[in-house]
């Protein structure tokens, strides 16, 4: 992106960091003084105006704050970031901010909050190839934006609960590269306190192969969400989740322990890396 950019070839990505440049510039503030500020550095708040990477809400408030413009930049920054899912997923988003725990199941492809940003890029070609290189890219930042949930500190962040099918790890998506990296996130989230990794080896019976995920909450019903080949929903209906709950369960008992699921992953890392 530059300074020339028609405003309608810009992403939403975009846009917010024009007008994060020009609120900033109109005020004579330097990008050392917003980072100063907000509490990033130059090239953070560079990126940001560029629209390289998609900006945090500490940020986007900082913003607000730094040029007196209320809740503008962080409202523009949630448009953006819901206008980067379709429609039909953004209930799921929403929810998933407010959940305290979270339990998903992964049969072929990792759950977003897992997903690297080379992983996320290539399972997006694989699925929508007639995606542009830009809106891939716009995508590729609102996914991984969706991690905040799991770095935050007010309110803390939910419990993570995964089970993965074993093929998950045998999926070659993006090339043995981008999936060796990907195995190292794995690792990495798996060793972190509030987060459990569980491996449903091939050997194992699945009792059930659709990928689901169950949101847990404070003070509302427990919800299902079970994504189709098109489109998903929602759904809090107490039979439903009562029974996907159930079935959780039984994939708990089936899967490996946490230990020897990391060891599983380090294993397949370390085969990808030999490729």
């Amino acid at each position: 992106m530059n300074d020339d950019e028609p405003a309608e070839f810009l992403n939403p990505l975009e846009a917010f960091g024009v007008d994060v440049r020009e609120l900033r510039r109109t005020r004579r503030i330097t990008l050392k003084g917003l980072g100063d500020a907000t509490g990033y550095s130059i090239s953070y708040v560079s990126k940001v105006e560029t629209g390289t990477v998609h900006p945090s809400e500490k940020f986007a408030e900082g913003c607000d704050h730094v040029f007196g413009t209320g809740s503008m930049l962080a409202r523009q920054r949630q448009r953006a970031l819901e206008g980067d899912h379709p429609t039909w997923f953004m209930p799921f988003v929403v929810y998933e901010r407010k959940a305290v725990r979270i339990f998903d199941y992964s049969t072929l492809y990792l759950m977003g909050l897992l997903q690297t940003p080379e992983y996320a890029r290539a399972s997006y070609r694989l699925t929508m190839p007639g995606m542009t290189p830009e809106l891939i890219e716009s995508k590729v930042a609102a996914r991984m934006s969706r991690r905040e949930v799991m770095t935050r500190n007010e309110p803390p962040p939910p419990k993570l609960w995964v089970v993965l099918h074993e093929a998950c790890l045998h999926v070659k998506v993006g090339g043995s590269e981008v999936m060796a990296r990907q195995l190292d996130r794995l690792l990495e989230e798996g060793e972190r306190a509030g987060v459990t990794l569980q491996l449903l080896p091939f050997e194992a019976m699945p009792v059930v192969a659709t990928p689901f995920t169950l949101l847990v909450f404070e003070s509302r019903p427990t919800l299902l969400y079970a994504e189709g080949p098109v489109t998903g929903r929602p759904q809090d209906a107490s039979k439903i989740t009562a029974a996907a709950g159930e079935v959780y369960d039984q994939l708990q008992a089936e899967a490996l322990g946490r230990r020897a699921t990391l060891d599983r992953i380090w294993r397949m890392r370390e085969e990808y890396r030999r490729e």
